[in-house]
């Protein structure tokens, strides 16, 4: 894949998971491009299908288009970083990231509460004024902290 279109990915991500909104800078393991909708389902390699993603949400979400919402055991359709607003499906509390609708339920409750309570000592060095690390703060302060070659 391209250099160019992997820094535009990651550029425009803001430097963290489109998914958990997870910082890359703190990450255990490196970040990687997703095709939000599969090459397998046709989806292209174009800036619009690509979301920067930790290696976790990437290997969890794989190639499905859809999940199954945990309270309701309906099929749902997965979040998609370019049509939907991360904080009306999303929040964290704590270490862990909770599901707000159905559609950030199969996300949420499904791995993300498990693997992040490892990352809980990174996770509470994102600004104490933020309760979420997609605010304007939180992204203001993490562009300021990143280094010049990041």
């Amino acid at each position: 894949m391209q250099a160019r279109l992997k820094a535009q990915v990651r550029r425009r991500a803001a430097f963290r998971c489109e998914y958990c909104h997870f910082p890359e800078r703190l990450g255990e393991l490196r970040f990687q491009l997703d095709h939000i909708r599969p090459e397998q389902h046709g989806g292209p390699t174009v800036l619009a299908n690509l979301a920067w993603s930790c290696l976790r949400c990437n290997k969890h979400k794989g190639p499905n288009l859809s999940g199954i919402d945990p309270k309701t055991h309906r099929t749902v359709r997965l979040f998609h970083p370019r049509h939907d607003l991360w904080e009306k499906h999303f929040t964290w509390h704590g270490p862990m990231l909770l599901g707000l609708t159905p559609m950030g339920g199969p996300l949420s409750v499904s791995f993300i509460v498990t693997i992040r309570m490892r990352s809980w000592p990174a996770r509470r060095s994102w600004p104490k004024a933020s309760a979420s690390p997609n605010s304007r703060l939180a992204c203001a302060r993490e562009r300021r902290s990143r280094p010049p070659n990041a």
